[in-house]
Protein backbone atom coordinates (compact mmCIF):
# COMPACT_ATOMS: atom_id res chain seq x y z
CA UNK A 1 0.00 0.00 0.00
CA UNK A 2 2.69 2.50 0.89
CA UNK A 3 4.52 2.00 -2.78
CA UNK A 4 0.71 2.14 -4.45
CA UNK A 5 -0.20 5.94 -2.60
CA UNK A 6 3.37 7.16 -3.23
CA UNK A 7 2.66 6.36 -7.09
CA UNK A 8 -0.59 7.88 -6.92
CA UNK A 9 0.49 11.02 -5.12
CA UNK A 10 3.38 11.28 -6.71
CA UNK A 11 1.62 11.14 -10.40
CA UNK A 12 -0.84 13.96 -8.99
CA UNK A 13 1.61 16.15 -7.29
CA UNK A 14 4.12 15.96 -10.07
CA UNK A 15 2.01 17.32 -12.71
CA UNK A 16 0.87 20.20 -11.14
CA UNK A 17 4.50 20.75 -9.67
CA UNK A 18 6.18 20.64 -13.11
CA UNK A 19 3.66 22.99 -14.69
CA UNK A 20 4.11 25.73 -11.65
CA UNK A 21 8.01 25.26 -11.66
CA UNK A 22 7.78 26.62 -15.91
CA UNK A 23 5.88 29.56 -14.53
CA UNK A 24 7.22 30.42 -11.89
CA UNK A 25 10.80 30.28 -13.56
CA UNK A 26 8.61 32.45 -16.76
CA UNK A 27 7.40 35.14 -13.79
CA UNK A 28 11.28 35.36 -13.20
CA UNK A 29 12.25 35.85 -16.88
CA UNK A 30 10.02 38.20 -17.25
CA UNK A 31 10.88 40.49 -14.39
CA UNK A 32 7.37 40.23 -13.05
CA UNK A 33 6.53 39.50 -8.89
CA UNK A 34 5.76 36.31 -7.89
CA UNK A 35 2.34 37.54 -5.91
CA UNK A 36 0.12 35.26 -8.28
CA UNK A 37 1.56 32.50 -6.74
CA UNK A 38 0.13 32.87 -3.40
CA UNK A 39 -3.32 33.37 -4.52
CA UNK A 40 -3.26 30.51 -6.73
CA UNK A 41 -2.44 28.50 -4.46
CA UNK A 42 -4.77 29.29 -2.04
CA UNK A 43 -7.37 29.44 -4.32
CA UNK A 44 -6.27 26.09 -5.84
CA UNK A 45 -6.46 24.58 -1.90
CA UNK A 46 -9.93 25.85 -1.02
CA UNK A 47 -11.19 24.74 -4.22
CA UNK A 48 -9.51 21.09 -3.59
CA UNK A 49 -11.22 20.92 -0.62
CA UNK A 50 -14.82 21.90 -1.68
CA UNK A 51 -14.42 19.81 -4.86
CA UNK A 52 -13.76 16.39 -2.25
CA UNK A 53 -16.82 17.68 -0.17
CA UNK A 54 -18.49 18.16 -2.80
CA UNK A 55 -17.67 15.14 -5.00
CA UNK A 56 -21.07 12.87 -4.16
CA UNK A 57 -23.72 15.55 -5.16
CA UNK A 58 -20.72 16.38 -8.07
CA UNK A 59 -20.90 12.72 -9.49
CA UNK A 60 -24.03 11.84 -9.52
CA UNK A 61 -24.78 15.03 -12.41
CA UNK A 62 -25.22 14.31 -16.10
CA UNK A 63 -26.45 10.75 -15.18
CA UNK A 64 -23.94 9.83 -12.85
CA UNK A 65 -21.12 11.02 -14.81
CA UNK A 66 -20.56 14.46 -13.56
CA UNK A 67 -17.20 13.76 -11.72
CA UNK A 68 -15.72 12.90 -15.60
CA UNK A 69 -16.91 16.04 -17.33
CA UNK A 70 -16.19 18.33 -14.16
CA UNK A 71 -12.25 17.17 -14.66
CA UNK A 72 -12.67 17.28 -18.31
CA UNK A 73 -14.15 20.82 -18.03
CA UNK A 74 -10.93 21.82 -15.13
CA UNK A 75 -8.33 20.13 -17.78
CA UNK A 76 -9.31 21.99 -20.71
CA UNK A 77 -9.75 24.93 -19.20
CA UNK A 78 -5.84 25.12 -17.61
CA UNK A 79 -5.16 24.25 -21.58
CA UNK A 80 -6.85 27.09 -22.53
CA UNK A 81 -4.92 29.52 -20.44
CA UNK A 82 -1.89 27.55 -21.17
CA UNK A 83 -2.31 28.63 -24.89
CA UNK A 84 -3.39 32.34 -23.92
CA UNK A 85 0.17 32.22 -21.47
CA UNK A 86 2.14 30.77 -24.51
CA UNK A 87 0.96 34.28 -26.69
CA UNK A 88 1.84 36.18 -24.49
CA UNK A 89 5.65 35.00 -23.18
CA UNK A 90 6.54 35.08 -27.15
CA UNK A 91 4.90 38.25 -27.92
CA UNK A 92 6.80 39.81 -25.21
CA UNK A 93 3.74 41.44 -23.82
CA UNK A 94 4.09 40.36 -20.09
CA UNK A 95 7.49 42.26 -19.93
CA UNK A 96 6.25 44.98 -21.92
CA UNK A 97 3.12 45.96 -19.74
CA UNK A 98 5.52 45.17 -16.18
CA UNK A 99 2.40 45.36 -13.51
CA UNK A 100 -0.10 46.13 -15.70
CA UNK A 101 0.17 42.71 -17.55
CA UNK A 102 -2.79 40.09 -16.90
CA UNK A 103 -0.46 37.22 -17.30
CA UNK A 104 0.39 37.01 -13.85
CA UNK A 105 -3.56 36.71 -13.38
CA UNK A 106 -3.97 34.00 -16.37
CA UNK A 107 -1.17 31.67 -14.72
CA UNK A 108 -2.73 31.81 -11.32
CA UNK A 109 -5.95 30.87 -12.87
CA UNK A 110 -4.57 27.69 -14.68
CA UNK A 111 -2.53 26.85 -11.22
CA UNK A 112 -5.14 27.01 -9.57
CA UNK A 113 -7.52 25.12 -11.50
CA UNK A 114 -5.06 22.29 -11.88
CA UNK A 115 -4.60 22.03 -8.38
CA UNK A 116 -8.19 21.97 -8.02
CA UNK A 117 -7.72 18.83 -9.96
CA UNK A 118 -5.11 17.01 -8.79
CA UNK A 119 -5.62 18.13 -4.79
CA UNK A 120 -9.40 16.89 -4.64
CA UNK A 121 -8.22 12.96 -6.24
CA UNK A 122 -5.25 13.18 -3.66
CA UNK A 123 -7.77 14.00 -1.03
CA UNK A 124 -10.28 11.85 -1.84
CA UNK A 125 -7.61 8.95 -2.44
CA UNK A 126 -6.00 10.01 1.10
CA UNK A 127 -8.98 10.74 3.16
CA UNK A 128 -10.91 6.89 2.27
CA UNK A 129 -7.51 4.92 3.39
CA UNK A 130 -7.17 6.83 6.61
CA UNK A 131 -10.20 5.51 7.78
CA UNK A 132 -9.05 2.09 7.55
CA UNK A 133 -6.33 2.01 10.84
CA UNK A 134 -4.59 -1.14 9.34
CA UNK A 135 -3.57 0.89 6.10
CA UNK A 136 -3.59 4.43 7.97
CA UNK A 137 0.50 4.59 8.11
CA UNK A 138 1.63 3.03 4.84
CA UNK A 139 -0.72 5.41 3.31
CA UNK A 140 -0.06 8.59 4.79
CA UNK A 141 4.06 7.99 4.74
CA UNK A 142 3.92 6.66 1.25
CA UNK A 143 1.42 10.11 0.31
CA UNK A 144 4.23 12.30 2.11
CA UNK A 145 6.95 10.76 0.54
CA UNK A 146 5.35 11.06 -2.99
CA UNK A 147 4.17 14.62 -2.48
CA UNK A 148 8.07 15.66 -1.46
CA UNK A 149 9.99 13.29 -4.35
CA UNK A 150 6.83 15.80 -6.72
CA UNK A 151 7.92 18.73 -5.17
CA UNK A 152 11.75 18.38 -4.74
CA UNK A 153 11.56 17.30 -8.88
CA UNK A 154 9.64 20.89 -9.64
CA UNK A 155 12.26 23.13 -7.35
CA UNK A 156 14.79 21.14 -9.33
CA UNK A 157 13.49 22.26 -12.80
CA UNK A 158 12.45 25.51 -11.83
CA UNK A 159 16.64 26.35 -10.76
CA UNK A 160 17.48 24.56 -14.43
CA UNK A 161 15.19 26.84 -16.31
CA UNK A 162 16.70 29.65 -14.17
CA UNK A 163 19.97 28.26 -15.29
CA UNK A 164 19.41 28.14 -19.08
CA UNK A 165 20.39 30.75 -21.08
CA UNK A 166 17.68 33.60 -21.57
CA UNK A 167 17.27 32.89 -25.16
CA UNK A 168 17.04 29.21 -24.89
CA UNK A 169 15.09 29.05 -21.40
CA UNK A 170 11.83 30.95 -23.26
CA UNK A 171 11.84 27.59 -26.05
CA UNK A 172 12.41 25.23 -23.47
CA UNK A 173 9.94 26.49 -20.99
CA UNK A 174 7.42 26.48 -24.16
CA UNK A 175 8.11 23.32 -24.98
CA UNK A 176 7.60 21.84 -21.50
CA UNK A 177 4.33 23.76 -20.95
CA UNK A 178 3.29 22.32 -24.31
CA UNK A 179 3.68 18.72 -23.29
CA UNK A 180 1.95 20.17 -19.74
CA UNK A 181 -1.33 21.37 -21.74
CA UNK A 182 -1.46 17.89 -24.53
CA UNK A 183 -1.20 15.56 -20.92
CA UNK A 184 -4.27 17.63 -19.99
CA UNK A 185 -6.13 17.25 -22.82
CA UNK A 186 -5.29 14.08 -23.51
CA UNK A 187 -7.08 13.42 -19.87
CA UNK A 188 -9.83 15.56 -20.56
CA UNK A 189 -10.34 13.39 -23.54
CA UNK A 190 -9.88 9.44 -21.85
CA UNK A 191 -12.63 11.24 -19.62
CA UNK A 192 -15.00 12.33 -22.04
CA UNK A 193 -14.54 8.47 -23.79
CA UNK A 194 -14.95 6.86 -19.81
CA UNK A 195 -18.91 9.58 -19.91
CA UNK A 196 -19.61 7.82 -23.27
CA UNK A 197 -19.29 11.31 -24.61
CA UNK A 198 -16.97 10.29 -27.01
CA UNK A 199 -16.99 7.15 -28.93
CA UNK A 200 -13.59 5.49 -30.07
CA UNK A 201 -13.18 2.53 -31.95
CA UNK A 202 -10.09 0.11 -31.19
CA UNK A 203 -6.76 1.61 -29.86
CA UNK A 204 -4.09 2.70 -32.74
CA UNK A 205 -1.14 0.46 -31.18
CA UNK A 206 -0.25 -1.31 -27.59
CA UNK A 207 2.81 -0.74 -25.72
CA UNK A 208 1.92 -1.98 -22.73
CA UNK A 209 4.09 -5.35 -22.75
CA UNK A 210 7.41 -2.26 -23.02
CA UNK A 211 5.97 0.46 -20.51
CA UNK A 212 2.30 -0.37 -18.42
CA UNK A 213 0.49 2.05 -17.64
CA UNK A 214 0.17 0.60 -14.04
CA UNK A 215 4.12 0.89 -13.55
CA UNK A 216 6.57 3.84 -12.06
CA UNK A 217 7.36 4.85 -15.30
CA UNK A 218 4.09 4.55 -16.99
CA UNK A 219 2.67 6.99 -13.94
CA UNK A 220 5.58 9.03 -14.76
CA UNK A 221 5.37 9.39 -18.28
CA UNK A 222 1.61 9.82 -17.86
CA UNK A 223 1.96 13.03 -15.54
CA UNK A 224 4.80 14.31 -18.44
CA UNK A 225 3.01 13.75 -21.36
CA UNK A 226 0.10 12.30 -20.82
CA UNK A 227 1.09 8.66 -22.02
CA UNK A 228 -1.15 6.13 -22.47
CA UNK A 229 -0.12 2.30 -23.62
CA UNK A 230 -3.52 2.05 -26.26
CA UNK A 231 -4.65 5.12 -26.97
CA UNK A 232 -7.36 5.53 -30.15
CA UNK A 233 -7.18 7.27 -32.54
CA UNK A 234 -9.29 10.44 -31.54
CA UNK A 235 -6.90 10.10 -28.79
CA UNK A 236 -3.77 10.45 -30.57
CA UNK A 237 -5.73 13.23 -32.96
CA UNK A 238 -6.59 15.02 -29.97
CA UNK A 239 -3.10 15.38 -28.71
CA UNK A 240 -1.40 16.19 -31.46
CA UNK A 241 -3.72 19.02 -32.27
CA UNK A 242 -3.64 20.58 -28.48
CA UNK A 243 0.61 20.46 -29.08
CA UNK A 244 -0.02 21.97 -32.91
CA UNK A 245 -2.38 24.51 -31.06
CA UNK A 246 0.00 25.74 -28.35
CA UNK A 247 3.14 25.89 -30.87
CA UNK A 248 0.68 27.93 -33.06
CA UNK A 249 -0.55 30.27 -30.19
CA UNK A 250 3.48 30.67 -29.34
CA UNK A 251 4.65 31.17 -33.29
CA UNK A 252 1.77 34.10 -33.28
CA UNK A 253 3.08 35.52 -30.79
CA UNK A 254 6.52 35.71 -32.11
CA UNK A 255 6.00 37.05 -35.03
CA UNK A 256 4.03 40.03 -33.56
CA UNK A 257 6.71 40.77 -31.25
CA UNK A 258 8.92 41.22 -34.74
CA UNK A 259 6.40 43.02 -36.29
CA UNK A 260 6.08 45.29 -33.51
CA UNK A 261 10.14 45.44 -32.95
CA UNK A 262 10.05 46.10 -36.85
CA UNK A 263 7.94 48.89 -37.05
CA UNK A 264 9.38 50.84 -33.56
CA UNK A 265 12.92 50.36 -35.89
Amino acid sequence: MLVNSLIIVLHEVLEAALMISVLMAITRRLELRLRWLATALFLGFAGALAYARLLAPVSNLFDGVGQELVNAALQISVFAFLVIIAFHVTSGRGRQLGRGSWLPFIMALAVALSIVREGSEIIIYVSGFLQVESLSQSVTVGSLTGAGIGCSVGVLLYYLLLAIPEARATWVSLLLLCLAASSMVAQATKLLIQADWLTVAGPLWDTSRFISEQSMPGELLYALIGYEASPSAIEVAVYVGSILIMFSSAAVGWLTSNRSQAAAS
